[in-house]
């Protein structure tokens, strides 16, 4: 049984997709960009501003499944400049203590032309 995950903390879906999908013990959530879920509009004009807005709201998913950042087994990080590397880390390591698996790339372009996305995959239990 899958179960949509969906809160008004996070922002809302830009596309035909859940914010995340609960499949037995394993939440999977969609990236988060660095959106404002109250205004829409994108918080932060570089990375270290727009790296702790994606974390944020990555955490309202979290909470709506009922986890933490603790319980986080796998991230998949998305930048638009490698060179932006070091300071999201420095963003990232305070959150992902725990130190998950991870992958992180540098893409083309991200949706809204924004700097960073990070994706997650928790446990529940």
């Amino acid at each position: 049984m899958l179960t949509k995950i969906t809160t008004d903390k996070a922002p809302a879906a830009i596309g035909p997709y859940s914010q995340g999908i609960v499949a037995g013990d394993f939440l999977f959530a969609s990236g988060q960009i660095p959106i404002d879920p109250a205004t829409g509009e994108i918080l932060g004009s570089d990375i270290t501003q727009q790296a702790k807005q994606v974390m944020k709201n990555v955490g309202e998913i979290l909470a709506e499944a009922g986890t933490t950042y603790a319980k986080v087994v796998k991230t998949t990080c998305f930048l638009a400049d490698m060179a932006d590397f070091a300071a999201f880390n420095a963003v990232y390591e305070k959150y992902f203590c725990e130190k998950p698996a991870r992958s992180c790339v540098a893409v083309k372009q991200l949706p809204k032309s924004v700097l960073c996305e990070v994706e997650v995959i928790a446990y529940l239990k």
